[in-house]
């Protein structure tokens, strides 16, 4: 039997290269006869020396397109189906992966990289660094514990962060896929019913962590993403019953959470996962007498082994000027109240 072995780049390239389910890997199969197999960065093409070499040219040049193009089309497929086929080598679907097994988390193995080494989209070059000295600490927070509880005022960049460090978990290969959480509370305001699909109902409510999402990887990759699975954005109602393994989980806006539903999102948590929860205690929207999860969550969880809660102020807040300003007025008027 015969072997080649292929480089791939990162993780978004093999997503690209191999499509959706595989679909593309298990067509060059059928058409090769060859069997192909994913591990870390490197693709494995056994069979014999004819099915090598033919499988190994196709992947090449789809590889090109990749780099060039960022995805494949079925035009740059570029198979016959009509060809005669050599005998086929059997494929097996558990041998075929278009994610590759990611390492486990340990305390303070991902710190040691430095910076975040993902740069910003839409053409952008640069990297996403923290600005101020809170948020150095969060990113480190994020980097050694398994669980985060992060509070801090508007524009303090935690959201913005902790989705910045999930993307580089991503394509570092650490985790498999990204779960992106809120709740579907309305801020002081009753929105009624929403038209459309499921989707279009929640949207309002998950469009900040769209945002923030979009502002990194363009928007073809984020489509890529979504449609595969390896990045979902839901309502916390949508998380009961589930148990992720290999996963990125942020709860965003943790203050709108009840104890319950804190509890119940929390417990979600597999093996080689971790999550981070953001909120702002200042800006609850829970009914009157109802008690803020996160609020009890950094009270209860606080003094766990491999729990880091962090509290970001004003000083963090890198938005448009005046929104330290406003945030500072408020606090004023609290205060002498």
């Amino acid at each position: 039997m015969t072997e080649a072995i292929l480089e791939l780049r990162h993780h978004d390239e093999a997503l690209a290269l191999f499509g959706a389910r595989d679909e593309h890997l298990r067509l060059l199969c059928d058409q090769t006869g060859a069997r192909i197999v994913l591990r870390g960065s490197q693709v494995r093409i056994l069979g014999d020396d004819d099915q090598v070499r033919r499988c190994e040219e196709v992947l090449k040049r789809w590889q090109q397109v990749v780099r060039k193009n960022r995805e494949l089309t079925p035009a740059d497929l570029g198979l016959n189906s009509d060809e005669s086929q050599p005998e086929k080598l059997k494929v097996e679907p558990q041998e075929v992966l278009a994610t590759p097994p990611p390492s486990a988390f340990s305390p303070g193995a991902w710190s040691v990289r430095g910076v975040p080494e993902l740069r910003t989209g839409r053409d952008r070059v640069g990297q996403i660094r923290p600005k101020t000295d809170g948020q150095k600490v969060y990113m480190e927070a994020i980097r050694r514990h398994e669980l985060v509880l992060c509070d801090g005022p508007a524009g303090s960049g935690k959201t913005y962060l902790a989705v910045a460090l999930a993307l580089e978990a991503l394509r570092a290969e650490y985790v498999r896929k990204i779960v992106l959480v809120r709740p579907a509370v309305e801020a002081g305001e009753k929105l009624g019913f929403l038209p459309g699909d499921m989707f279009a109902k929640v949207n309002p409510f998950i469009r900040p962590l769209l945002d923030a999402i979009h502002d990194m990887v363009d928007f073809d990759q984020v489509r890529r993403y979504l449609s595969n699975d390896v990045i979902e954005i839901l309502p916390l109602a949508f998380m009961r019953g589930r148990t992720l393994n290999d996963t990125f989980m942020i709860l965003d806006e943790g203050q709108n959470t009840t104890v319950t539903q804190m509890k119940m999102f929390l417990t979600r948590m597999g093996q080689n996962s971790r999550i981070v929860v953001t909120g702002d205690s200042t800006q609850t929207d829970l009914e009157k007498g109802v008690s803020s999860g996160f609020r009890d969550a950094i009270r209860r969880l606080s003094p766990i082994s491999g729990v880091a809660t962090v509290q970001l102020t004003g000083q963090d807040i890198v938005r448009h000027r005046l929104v330290r300003e406003i945030v500072s007025a408020y606090e004023t008027e609290q205060q002498r109240s």
